[in-house]
Parts: structure tokens; sequence; C-alpha cells
């Protein structure tokens, strides 16, 4: 596979500089918004398409420690590589750290494209470039059904299995990830996600001004998994009112599969406010938070098979197989994992069993939300706050949607950010 333009044992170059071969892939709304076959990603017709690739004469370097006892396995769950609707994707090596780095630009028909920055462990490089792929299609989806002025990106720094970053090389990696956002003009803005930090978006910060969710203690937005899971929560309540007729989560059977940044602050809300509560992740230091919060612990790779009321996928994509589907013993699914569906036929395999589906990248939208309002001064801390809480409204809207035309969630939320990409809507989704 040449990547370089070259064949793959002669990428290298005297000068040590990455070699990029770019076609820019301009589409209309119109191309983005054709037939849907993967998972919340819009297929078009063919038409040239570009990747940014770089390559390097540099040896990778050694493995050294990343953070002392924690060790990521690789992203396994093989989720369908969407067609390539991107306006321009960035591949390269980076030049401190010698890490895989892209950066995937789907869209920028709303405005500059807006999307976190994954850290994680990829059993393949091409693994990686996949997933920043779909989660910058997702970022699409997400930010236009939001009402926001922004496109959709990612950002993703792929780690081969075993590698383990010392502070050293981690820094080096954003510095890396800085250039390659500011290669791209402005036309993308990154910020945490999954693997990474405000204080890694600071390092980011010295490289490129294209980057929001800085520190508090710098005077930057901080860290955005506060309004994530309060969107997530009005979200789960609106499902709640739609499969029981009342939204209090008092009394009400819930399973929170993934108990990171987001999963903990919603756990420990649900619990406050009475729910019953059966909790999972794969880190079973986590026990130690379903004990202190009086709730049930069930064994990774069983939470589906607990009778629940609601089920909160909260951790990585790819959860609900056709398998775990089938086996789901849930009224409803309302969560803030992105593509939480393996494929996007789950949503009509969900609505055949009678599950409601509460489409994640309208439920996960509160930390965009904020850090894209927070950045462009577009409001008070309140009034920010009030306008993340209106995705349950926006939840309840599109279920109206959905069953007044006979579609499934998915497909009605889908509308929504199509016809906002458009021109058919011109107020924010969210009021």
């Amino acid at each position: 596979m040449k990547l370089c333009g070259r064949e793959p044992d002669d990428c290298s170059s005297s000068s040590n500089r990455p070699i990029h071969v770019r076609i820019d892939n301009f589409r209309t709304a119109e191309q983005l918004l054709g037939t849907r076959r993967s998972p919340h990603l819009w297929e078009s017709a063919p038409a040239g398409g570009t990747i940014d690739a770089g390559c390097r004469n540099a040896a990778a370097p050694e493995r050294t420690a990343h953070k002392a006892g924690r060790k990521r396995k690789p992203m396994t769950t093989a989720l369908p590589l969407p067609d390539f609707t991107h306006e321009r994707v960035e591949v390269i090596t980076g030049r401190r750290s010698g890490l895989f780095i892209t950066v995937a630009l789907h869209s920028s028909v709303l405005g500059s494209a807006l999307g976190g920055a994954r850290l994680w462990t990829y059993a393949h490089w091409s693994d990686a470039l996949g997933d920043a792929l779909r989660l910058s299609a997702a970022m699409t989806l997400k930010n236009a059904a939001a009402g926001l002025d922004a496109g959709g990106g990612k950002a993703v720094i792929g780690l081969t299995p075993g590698t383990e970053l010392d502070a050293a090389r981690r820094r080096d990696a954003f510095l890396d990830l800085g250039d390659a956002v500011e290669a791209l003009g402005g036309l993308y803005r990154t910020a945490e996600d999954v693997g990474s930090t405000t204080h890694d978006m600071l390092v980011v910060s010295e490289r490129t001004a294209h980057v929001v969710g800085l520190p508090d203690a710098v005077g930057g937005s901080g860290e955005p998994a506060g309004p994530t899971s309060l969107g997530v929560y009005e979200a789960l309540r609106a499902t709640l009112e739609r499969v029981t007729g009342d939204p209090d989560v008092a009394g009400r059977r819930i399973t929170i599969s993934g108990l990171g940044q987001v999963g903990s602050r919603l756990a420990v809300r649900l619990s406050t406010e009475g729910a019953d509560l059966t909790v999972t992740d794969v880190n079973p230091a986590k026990r130690d938070l379903a004990a202190e919060l009086g709730a049930a612990w069930a064994p990774p790779g069983t939470e589906h098979l607990v009778p629940a009321d609601v089920f909160v996928p909260a951790g990585l994509g790819g959860l609900l197989t056709d398998e775990i589907i089938d086996r789901l013993d849930a009224r409803a699914v309302c969560g803030p994992a992105n593509n939480p569906l393996a494929d996007r036929d789950g949503a009509d395999r969900l609505a055949a069993r009678g599950i409601l589906y509460a489409p994640d990248f309208v439920v996960n939208a509160g930390g965009v939300i904020y850090l894209d309002l927070v950045a462009k001064q577009l409001g008070t801390r309140a009034e920010i706050d009030a306008r993340v809480a209106g995705i349950g409204n926006t939840v309840r809207r599109i279920f109206d949607d959905a069953a007044a035309r006979g579609v499934t969630p998915l497909e009605a939320a889908e509308e929504l950010a199509a016809a906002r990409l458009r021109g058919d809507i011109r107020e924010p989704a969210l009021i």
C-alpha cells in the first residue's frame, strides 16, 4: 500500500520531513446526505477524496512508561468502515513522538469543525484511521443536531499494542498533534477526548490556537464531562418518560456500562436521586465506586443481561452487536458512548424488540455544546447549562417525530441533522 506516493520500504526522506499526498474532497450538503449504510455515516456517489499521508525515516522510539499501572487494551471491536465522504484527512508520523496521528475533517458546511482528540491503543494503524473517520462523521451529525455553527472532525493518536508513554513522549505526541491541527488552517478545532486531558490540550495550544477546553487555571473552559453528563441525564429522563410515563429516576432500574468521566458522574447523580443502579467497567478498581454508591456490580460482558428500564452504554463504541441486542434485557437504551451500535441496522433490531433507542449523537452533545459556546463567548454559564439541558426536549422531539413518521429514532435524529445541513432549519435545534 502506498501512503506517501512510493512503496512502503521507500518511505524515507533525506530532509526527515513528513511527505504528504493530498486530494481535497469538497462535497455539498446534498452529497453528504446520500444513502446511509454504516452507523451514523453518510455515503454518497464516488468522488475524488484525499488522505494526507506522512512517512518518516526514523525508527519508532523505544517504548517507555506512560502512567504507572495503566495499560490500554487495543480496540478490537470491528465496526463498519465508512465510505469516504470526508473533506480532508491528515495522516502523519509525529515528528517528535514517532506516533501515528490522524486528523479527519468530515464537514465544514456549518463552520469550523469541532471534535476531540483520542489517544488509544489499536491493533493496527488502519484501525485508528477508521476510528477517526467514523467519529468525525458522527461529529457532523452531533454538531448539526445540537444547533451549533460547527462542522464535524476528530483526531486520533494511535498507539500500537504494548506501547506505553512516559511524560516526555506524551508531551511530544500532543505537540505533534498541534502541528497537524495547525496544518488545517482553522478548519478544525480539537479538544480532549478518550485518553486525553485538559493538560494535553494546553500542550497542543503551544503549536496552534485551534484548540478548546484548556484548563480552568489558565482561563480555559476546563473539563467538559460535567456538561456532557448533564445532557445525558436530561436525555435519560426524557427516555424514562417515554417508556414509563414518568421522568423521575427514583426506583428505576438503570444499568451503566462504563464508569469513565461521564459514566461516573451520571452514576453519582442517579444514585443520589434514588435509582436502582447496576454498574460495570473493564477496570476492576471501579468496583470501589459501585460499593460507595450502593450499586450492584455486573461482571463486564454480562451487564446487558440485567433487567433494566434503561441501559446506558458509557464506554467505547460498538457494544451493541446483534448478539447483545438479541439478549438485551432493557426497555430502552440511552447513553453517552459514541457509536454504540456495532451496525446501523441495530437501530431496527432494537425497534423490532420494542426497545426504545435514544440516538447517541444527540444524547452526548452536552460537552461539545459547552465547549463551542464558551469558546465563542455565547452566553453565561447558566445560559449554556440551560442550553445543554435542552437536550432532553430534543430527545422528546425526536421520539415524537419517529412515532409520527413510523421510523426509528435514529432515522428521525439523522433527518434533524440533515435538515440543518441543508439549511432547512435556521434556528438552534436545542431551543
